[in-house]
């Protein structure tokens, strides 16, 4: 098994068949998700991850009508900070500096890299948080790939109605994007058989 033979093995499957994802499986692909880069490895994001079938059809009625939230197995959502803040920034050198075994002291210069984005206005914050919370999703997309369990990206949702069904606001986060796990149903999905369709290397891939 390589990581190419699995991406062309992979779709955004449109049906799922109920079937439980293994939890090894699970956790290994919130592993990979842990582990993925990020700007400053800050992570100014949440992985919100959702078992609960009760749960999951609050949000198919409320905030995302799709058939994934209900038949899937796991639904991971993705929320990232609204606005970046100094003890957030604090909390991080204080975790770099238990984990290194160094002194917070000696991260003062790094500490300041981050003085621009807490002045930030919260929008800007938001559209560089997201993009970080973009990095993990992409990398947990592959993970289950790996692990040959199905995963749907889904960004067609109200992002106001899911905020507040996981009371995501009063964390400083909103939710950017959605990763629903679990196994095809190939008899009811018309895209399971289907050729992968991507622009060729030539189209897409300049060289200089």
């Amino acid at each position: 098994m390589n990581l190419i033979d699995q991406l062309n093995w992979r779709y955004a499957t449109k049906r799922m068949n109920g079937a439980k994802v293994p939890q090894e499986k699970v956790d290994r692909i919130l592993e990979a998700i842990r582990l993925a880069p990020t700007s400053f490895g800050l992570q100014p994001f949440k992985v919100i991850v959702v078992e609960d079938i009760s749960l999951r059809e609050k949000i198919f009625n409320e905030a995302c009508h799709q058939p994934q939230m209900k038949e899937g197995s796991h639904v991971l959502v993705f929320a990232a900070n609204k606005k970046v803040s100094a003890e957030q920034i604090d909390d991080y050198m204080q975790l770099i500096a238990a984990t290194r075994e160094i002194s917070v002291d000696s991260l003062s210069g790094f500490r300041a890299s981050f003085d621009g984005i807490v002045a930030g206005i919260a929008e800007k914050n938001y559209a560089w948080t997201a993009r970080q919370a973009y990095i993990a999703f992409g990398v947990g997309i592959a993970a289950a790939a790996m692990e040959e369990v199905d995963a749907t990206p889904m960004e067609g949702f109200s992002v106001e109605a899911l905020d507040k069904v996981l009371g995501l606001t009063e964390q400083n986060l909103s939710a950017v994007t959605i990763l629903a796990l679990g196994y095809r149903d190939e008899a009811n999905d018309r895209l399971a058989k289907a050729a992968k369709v991507r622009k060729s290397k030539e189209t897409l891939l300049e060289f200089r």
